[in-house]
Parts: structure tokens; C-alpha cells; sequence
């Protein structure tokens, strides 16, 4: 095999709205100023777009997307899952929002044959430490690898490693960061479970994160470097983030660099023949029918699958699958919404020296060089 594929998506939120319409919902009390129950984003939704039959099977969330990702085939699927998977009842003070999905609806995410949950991020520990201690046992019981959180600060920084076909490993490193919302307070120590923290872009955390991943890389090894960073709205790349997304290349060997925390698809760039996504997006979430931001389009999402060289993890193409929640289900993305976000990926690319274009399948091809 000299070629692998791998499906890549931004956020997936399986909490709150989502957990309630799965068979096993848990507790919907929130500590929102103005909704208190998650039942309430069910009815949100289904003021937007009609009422549907619940509780859904596991599979329903992902809708059209499964028949995409099969036929893909990808060798490993990669999600950042922004919810705790907790019945704990200890809410993070002072947090606004807070995300958990009761364990007896963790076969939502093996329903679509996930392989690694990134878990640096702003939401993990909505439920407190004991709340991501049981999400750390829950993905684990059932089989799913996680990076960028754990027990101890070196389980937060150890990367998870998937076997590839051709007999090399993929690699996925994770961080948070607090321009996303991840405060230095959630930081994994020793002998104290959290997440695995990016304090800056500076020379001396890439120094860090160099050092990291030499630690652990072989030859061949295929690496992911997993990082929550950015706001949730707005397309442009902080010059800070792009730098760091280079040097992250040329100084630590990463061979992807998985951005995600924006709510919608950025611009993506082909640094050195290696991939940078700058922000995935949302794929699934609960916030359907929520008003305010449609210039950004928030109802559409990005499947992301690139193929990269065996060997040299040099991207080879990058194919990319519209689609749009509704009834907190994926669908396939009609030809005008695929339209609108080929034309984004084309204006941010032009200053990321990026093109876009329409694979025979319908899907969006990038093109550089």
C-alpha cells in the first residue's frame, strides 16, 4: 500500500439536545440563563424544521454521512467530541454551557466506526474531573482511543496510535488552547486528570511539542497534531496560528494539522505538500434553529478525507463531503449549499494559495500548487 486515507471532522457534540432524543437520554437539567432543560434545543429544532419520531436509533445522527465515510474507506476516523460521556453531577462552576451524553449512548459514536476521540477541548470537563474520568473509561471500555486528555499529565500528553494497513502507525497528538476556551485551570498534572494544555504559540511550546513528539515518533509513522484553538466565528487565521501550523512541519515532523473550535469550515492550506486545516467545524451539534449567524452558513458541515503518501505523509488529495444537519441528522449537502462552500473554500484559499473544485462523485476536490 503506498497511499492511506482518513476521515477528519471538526467538533461533535453528543450532549445535551443530542443526548435527549437517544435512547438512553440522561438527566436534562442545565445551568443556561435561558434554557434550563436540553429538551429545550430538541424543541428548538423542531420548530425549524418539523417534528421527528424519537428516541432515534445510534446510527440516526450521522445520517448520509455513514454511506460517505464507507465509501471512502478510510484507515482510521478522527473526531474532536466535545461532550463529557457522564451521568456526574458536578457542573464546572462559573461555565455558562455545559455538554454530557449519558454512557448507554456511547454506541452513537461506534455506530460510525470511530477510532480516535480528541477530547482537548473546552468541553470535556463541563462535568468536572470526575466527569471526565468516566468519559476517559467509558471511550476506552468500548474500544475507542482518545488524545489531549487523561488521567495525569502524561496521559494527556501521550499521543493515540492507530495500526495502519500498510503495517506503519498513525499518530494523534492533541492540545487545547485558551483562545478556544480552554483555561489553564483545566491543564492535566500529575496526579490530576485534565487536559493536555497549549499555553502559546510561541518558539518554546513548539520547542516542547517538538521534544514531545520525537519522544514517540518512528520512521514512517504518519502524524496528526490535534489542536482546539480559535473563535467560533470568523474566517480569518490569526497570523500567530498560521506561523505556528508551519513551524509545527518544518520543526516537529507533523504530517497534519487538525484544527478545529470555529463552528464553521475555514480555509485550508497545503503547507510543504502537508495539509493544515485551520478550522473543520461543527459536524454534528444541538444548535439547529438557533438564529445569528447565517452570513456562516452554521447549518453546513465538511467530511474531510485526505489521502496521504505511505511513507512521507505527503498529501496526495484532500476530498471533501457537504452536508447539512436537520432534525439533528446529517444529510447530503444539495448542489447550491455544496456551491457556497466551494466559494468560501475559494475566497480563504487564495490567500492560502488553495483552489477548489468538483470531484465526478460531487464531492470538493482542493487543488494547490
Amino acid at each position: 500500500m503506498d497511499a492511506v486515507t482518513l476521515f477528519l471532522c471538526g467538533d461533535v457534540m453528543t450532549g445535551r439536545g443530542i443526548d435527549q432524543i437517544l435512547p438512553h437520554p440522561g438527566r436534562p437539567h442545565l445551568y443556561e440563563p435561558y434554557v434550563r432543560s436540553a429538551l429545550g434545543y430538541v424543541q428548538i429544532a423542531e420548530r425549524a424544521n418539523g417534528p421527528f419520531a424519537r428516541p432515534v436509533d445510534f446510527a440516526y445522527i450521522w445520517g448520509d454521512a455513514l454511506q460517505e465515510i464507507a465509501r471512502a474507506q478510510p484507515a482510521a476516523r478522527i473526531v474532536n467530541l466535545e461532550t463529557a460521556v457522564t451521568t456526574s453531577e458536578e457542573a464546572w462552576p462559573g461555565k455558562g454551557i455545559h455538554y454530557r451524553m449519558h454512557p448507554a449512548n456511547l454506541p452513537c459514536l461506534t455506530a460510525a466506526g470511530i477510532d480516535c476521540c480528541v477530547l482537548a477541548n473546552n468541553h470535556v470537563l463541563d462535568w468536572g474531573v470526575a466527569g471526565l474520568e468516566e468519559t476517559l473509561s467509558c471511550l476506552h471500555a468500548a474500544g475507542l482511543r482518545t488524545a489531549g486528555a487523561g488521567q495525569d499529565a502524561a496521559a494527556a500528553a501521550a499521543p493515540a496510535i492507530m495500526d495502519l494497513p500498510d503495517g506503519n502507525r498513525l499518530l494523534v497528538f492533541a492540545w487545547g488552547m485558551d483562545t478556544a476556551g480552554v483555561t489553564s485551570g483545566w491543564a492535566a498534572h500529575d496526579g490530576r486528570a485534565g487536559v493536555n494544555f497549549l499555553k502559546d504559540c510561541s518558539p518554546s511550546s513548539l520547542h516542547a511539542v517538538a521534544q514531545r513528539l520525537a519522544g514517540c515518533r518512528r520512521e514512517d509513522d504518519i502524524t496528526v497534531a490535534s489542536i482546539h484553538w480559535g473563535g467560533n466565528w470568523g474566517y480569518e487565521v490569526d497570523p500567530a496560528r498560521r506561523e505556528f501550523a508551519h513551524r509545527l512541519i518544518d520543526g516537529a515532523g507533523v504530517d497534519i494539522v487538525h484544527g478545529h473550535s470555529s463552528h464553521h469550515p475555514m480555509g485550508v492550506e497545503v503547507y510543504q505538500d502537508k495539509l493544515v486545516l485551520y478550522g473543520c467545524g461543527d459536524l454534528i451539534n444541538d444548535y439547529e434553529g438557533i438564529g445569528g449567524y447565517e452570513a456562516f452558513d452554521p447549518d453546513l458541515a465538511l467530511l474531510y478525507f485526505p489521502t496521504l503518501e505511505a511513507g512521507t505523509g505527503r498529501l496526495r488529495q484532500l476530498a471533501m463531503t457537504a452536508v447539512r444537519r436537520r432534525r439533528f441528522r446529517l444529510e447530503r449537502a444539495d448542489a447550491q449549499a455544496t456551491r457556497r462552500l466551494a466559494d468560501m473554500l475559494a475566497r480563504e484559499g487564495r490567500l492560502l494559495g488553495t483552489r477548489v473544485g468538483r470531484n465526478a462523485d460531487g464531492s470538493l476536490g482542493l487543488r494547490w500548487g
